[in-house]
């Protein structure tokens, strides 16, 4: 195992800056925003496909600084009702995938999409309870076979031919966000392309103990987000886990947060997950995603990744 960064915490910083700073904290791999929602600050994959020079500049300034480039991270959203939001994440996507293939970075970290509740639809629908009938059934129904599995059907045929696998991660909003909807994708695109990314910060307040995910997609494990979400239960017991304020100007007022790895749970919370990695065979990254509103990101990076440098196996009997 390796202890990794995403780069979305370093998006006022250069690339040159970036992986200096994750070198020093002893970051050994990097997953790089590249779409999508993601900046592009970092790596932009159109047109780095553009210029040879360009790649090599961009591969080297990580290696020189001790720092593999795990993953691309392509946080999108092609399955939009809006057509020109869809079309700009797809060819994203599509750029992602062949400079991934092309720079030899095997995992393309993002969301499978969600979208609307039918043709006429002006924005994506996430449908979480099943009335009243505007939340029907039949609506998540025409969503996947129209819409999510015929697309990643079609993307994963892109994907192995590049050599490259997708890691969609189990995120609130989207239409793959815990554990059975996940299954549900992988089995019914039925493509070893398909896999997921395990961020255990997206799970207290969906009510998933990370183990049993953990143990439940066993062998479709391609990247992993070090982060971790802690309910305030006073709050909680007050609004409840469905909270839509803001994540950064009002974190103070929400039911939950994103904490730095540490800051919410303790040794043992991460031991067990770790050690559960390592024995449904995944021998990864382990990558901090830094979105605690209350940490200074280096300080919160060398935190997270002296946590992590005593917990992580790196050897196996």
């Amino acid at each position: 195992m390796k202890i990794g960064v995403v780069t979305n915490c370093f998006l006022d910083k250069s690339w040159e800056e970036t992986c200096r700073i994750s070198g020093e904290a002893g970051i050994e791999a990097i997953e790089v925003c590249a779409g999508g929602f993601d900046s592009k600050v970092h790596c932009n994959p159109a047109e780095l496909l553009k210029d040879d020079g360009a790649t090599k500049k961009f591969k080297k300034t990580a290696e020189k600084n001790g720092l593999e480039i795990n993953a691309l991270s392509i946080h999108a959203n092609p399955l939009n009702p809006q057509k020109q939001v869809a079309a700009k994440h797809v060819a994203d996507i599509e750029s992602a995938i062949e400079f991934a293939g092309k720079a030899g970075i095997g995992v393309i970290c993002g969301f499978a999409g969600l979208p609307g509740a039918g043709e006429d639809a002006k924005y994506p629908n996430w449908i979480t309870y099943s009335w009243p009938y505007y939340f029907s059934v039949d609506v998540i129904k025409w969503q996947w076979e129209k819409k999510i599995v015929p697309f990643w059907k079609e993307m994963s045929k892109k994907a192995k031919k590049a050599k490259v696998r997708f890691a969609f991660e189990l995120h609130p909003g989207d239409a793959v966000y815990n554990t059975e909807t996940f299954l549900k994708l992988r089995q019914e695109v039925g493509m070893e392309e398909i896999g997921c990314t395990i961020d255990p910060g997206h799970f207290p307040f969906q009510g998933i103990d990370p183990i049993v995910c953990i143990k439940s997609v066993k062998g479709s494990i391609y990247n992993f987000h070090a982060k971790e979400g802690k309910i305030d239960r006073q709050k909680a017991d007050f609004t409840g886990l469905l909270d839509w304020k803001d994540m950064r100007d009002d974190f103070d007022k929400r039911s939950w947060n994103y904490r730095n790895v540490g800051y919410a749970e303790g040794i043992k919370f991460w031991g067990d997950i770790i050690y559960t990695l390592r024995l449904v065979g995944y021998d990864g990254v382990v990558s901090i995603e830094h979105e605690d509103p209350m940490l200074e990101v280096e300080e919160g990076l060398k935190k997270a990744s002296a946590f992590l440098g005593d917990i992580i196996i790196r050897k196996q009997r």
